[in-house]
């Protein structure tokens, strides 16, 4: 793992969601054959990218049933306490309507509701992803969304992993379709005979689909356009270096252009995990993926002192942060910038992935400076309530005819006017 001296370099080479033209071709073209033949054009692509046919895409209570049958009882106690776990941090975030009256009569306030649908992917291909299911659907059903919809590719059997069906059943997903890809995406945009449209998509998928979530934004809302993968870690002289070497590859693994940084001020702590990220490369199951993410995109900064670490970190604007420090809590209000801040030596990534309840789906390629976690606000609108008194209108009507004329919108004007003659009569 190359280990570089901050002042030398501090960008990292970022790996954007744009795709090739090439890529954005495909998507626009399955995107538009979609919308024109629907089940005809969902069962096409299904056969051509997943090798199977279907006559049907809803999983049916049967293929649930099977489902649970395939699990054992220890991962559903597990689910179920990782879901409980989500459902309570986020219900903290719930924030109620609120209205205010003034002195004159004037009423304003906010009235928050659920969007009336969400259609969440899942990625299927090599790994099975559960967590993702929780992630995605939890927030949603305590924002109070009716109708949540789950697309994930099917296998060439025609089924979608037992973990999965598991998971979204347990979450409360009514709605659950084999299909992926980016006629999934479009299937959930724009409606197919089988599958009704949502308002919002949520979810990670592959270039594909996010291609795809581009490209129907607008029609309906989406997430965000997820990159893959990052961690940073920022650490002293305290920490263990084979401790700091997993969670590096804790990320790595993910995917070869998954991004995996350690920031320190201390030579030696750089050195030792430089040597036990190799170590612990040998035996990794996911070696290849590991090994190609830390050689394309892994780094070790090395600092100056803490001060310089910091403000490297905030610089990065990591999707996920481990703070692993004599003092992880006091340098908490120095950090401006991460999706996820994991603080102390017992606060590896994992624990936030599955089961401490903070969602997963985060910020990437350094959006972290601007943006948030999905959380419950995301699956709800904000309406503004405006009721004027007469009292009110007669106090401020002149002063908003006024700025109606300065944009020269003279029937701006005039509708107040006309309220403000009327009451006089």
């Amino acid at each position: 793992m190359k280990i570089v001296r901050v002042d030398q370099q501090i960008s990292l080479k970022r790996s954007i969601e744009t795709g090739t033209s090439e890529q954005q071709a495909v998507v626009k073209k399955i995107i538009a054959d979609v919308r024109a033949r629907g089940d005809e054009a969902l069962k096409a692509y299904t056969e051509k990218f997943d090798q199977v046919q279907l006559d049907s895409f809803l999983v049916n209570e049967q293929e649930i049933e099977e489902a649970y049958g395939q699990v054992d009882e220890q991962f559903i106690a597990i689910v179920r306490e990782a879901a409980e776990n989500i459902r309570t941090y986020h219900a903290k975030q719930l924030r109620p309507s609120w209205m205010t009256t003034e002195e004159n009569g004037t009423i304003l306030g906010q009235k928050i509701t659920p969007l009336d649908s969400v259609g969440v992917y899942v990625p299927g291909g090599t790994a099975a992803y559960p967590s993702s299911v929780l992630m995605n659907v939890i927030p949603a059903r305590v924002a109070g969304v009716k109708r949540i919809v789950m697309v994930s590719p099917p296998d060439e059997q025609g089924k979608l992993p037992a973990a999965v069906l598991v998971a979204a059943k347990e979450a409360g997903v009514k709605e659950m379709y084999k299909v992926g890809g980016a006629q999934a995406i479009a299937a959930l945009a724009y409606g197919t005979e089988s599958i009704a449209s949502v308002d919002k998509i949520t979810g990670p998928g592959n270039i594909f689909v996010a291609l795809a979530k581009r490209e129907v934004f607008g029609d309906v809302d989406i997430d965000m356009i997820a990159g893959p993968s990052e961690i940073a870690i920022l650490a002293d002289e305290t920490a263990k270096a084979n401790e700091v070497a997993a969670d590096l590859l804790s990320q790595a693994e993910h995917d070869p252009r998954a991004c995996s940084i350690l920031v320190t001020p201390s030579i030696r702590l750089a050195e030792e995990v430089a040597l036990e990220v190799e170590n612990q490369l040998r035996v990794l199951p996911r070696r290849d993926i590991a090994s190609r993410s830390i050689a394309d995109y892994g780094a070790i900064y090395v600092a100056a002192d803490m001060e310089e670490a910091v403000e490297t970190v905030n610089q990065l604007a990591p999707e996920h942060l481990e703070v692993m420090t004599e003092n992880s809590m006091a340098l908490l209000g120095k950090i401006r910038h991460a999706g996820a801040i994991f603080l102390g030596r017992y606060s590896s990534e994992p624990v936030g992935d599955y089961f401490a309840g903070p969602n997963h789906v985060l910020p990437t390629n350094g959006t972290a400076r601007f943006s948030s976690p999905l959380n419950v606000d995301d699956f709800q609108k904000k309406s503004s309530v405006i009721i004027y008194s007469e009292t009110a209108l007669q106090e401020h009507g002149a002063k908003i005819a006024a700025f109606a004329r300065i944009e020269g919108l003279e029937a701006h004007a005039r509708a107040v006017e006309t309220r403000l003659n009327g009451s006089k009569q």
